[in-house]
């Protein structure tokens, strides 16, 4: 409804202090609602109309638009860039798996995810494209199952428990875990594109002002964060799940754009052409990469 507050997602981890600075510092006049799960949750929840703006990975969004099978109007578009450097996921397998040695010998296992269509998710086939694990002559497809376990408590678990082989997530959300032993790192990957993304409900008005708002918050957000490193390393400490050492090493690999607003559509072009190679999405089917962008 137009006036009322923004209804925004966002994934509660390290990457989210950008927005709680806006919100803080900026008065960014938003209903922020966390979405531990991820992406895929923050689909769902714009399809079913119940956020207006969702922060999360490229590659879930861009997935979760180019499906063949797209329900109406896909729900969202592309509106801004909120990331610009590419993801680390750490690849990850229970602490007592003798058995998975290397990430080679993931191939053929069950890979845990947090939904279909993920980042989770389409990162599996990302690794099994850069591993050539989908080449002609290799099993089809390269992962027995893709156990879908919601959040990141439920993958370690999975892990651990043998329901899962490994998953996919980010690293410095991962390395308390692996401090303390609870999983054990097999190798990294890095996504071929700059990582987060925002997008907006096909619902909003065009040219909707609560948007442009949206996008000055986030720019005062990020030059904040970029001139006050402590204040962020304590947020992060204190109020996210990562230790103070971890947060300023994190600090040290990330960069936000100075404006938020816009999606470069070789971005776009490149993302999909790696999902149509990686089996993700299918060329020709689908929502093309100029119409996911306004």
């Amino acid at each position: 409804m137009a006036g009322a507050p923004l209804r925004i997602g966002y994934v509660p981890e390290h990457f989210s202090t950008p927005i709680y600075f806006a919100q803080k510092h900026y008065g960014l006049d938003a209903v922020l609602t966390p979405f531990p799960s991820g992406t895929g949750a923050m689909i769902t929840a714009l399809r079913a109309k119940e956020i207006d703006i969702g922060i999360g990975l490229t590659e879930g969004w861009i997935a979760g638009l180019g499906k063949e099978d797209l329900p109406g109007d896909g729900g969202y578009r592309l509106v801004g860039t909120y990331v610009d450097t590419p993801l680390c996921w750490a690849i990850s397998t229970g602490a007592q798996r003798p058995d998975i040695t290397s990430v080679e010998s993931l191939q053929g296992g069950k890979i845990g995810v947090s939904r279909i269509g993920s980042g989770s998710y389409v990162m599996g086939f990302v690794l099994a494209d850069q591993r050539g694990w989908l080449a002609p002559g290799q099993p089809s497809p390269p992962f027995s199952d893709n156990v879908v376990l919601h959040t990141f408590a439920h993958l370690r678990e999975a892990v651990n428990t043998g329901a899962a082989d490994f998953f996919m997530w980010e690293h410095f959300t991962q390395k308390r875990y692996f401090d303390a032993g609870e999983i054990r790192r097999v190798g990294e990957i890095y996504t071929p594109w700059s990582s987060w993304k925002i997008v907006a409900s096909t619902d909003l008005p065009t040219g909707d002002d609560r948007v442009q708002a949206l996008f000055d918050k986030l720019d005062r957000g990020v030059a904040h964060f970029n001139d006050n490193q402590e204040e962020a390393v304590q947020y992060i400490c204190t109020n996210l799940d990562y230790t103070e050492a971890d947060a300023r090493e994190w600090l040290k690999t990330v960069k936000f754009p100075t404006h938020t607003k816009g999606v470069k559509a070789e971005t776009v072009e490149s993302c999909v052409t790696i999902l149509q190679k990686a089996g993700v999405l299918v060329p020709g089917k689908g929502m093309q990469p100029g119409a996911m962008v306004i």
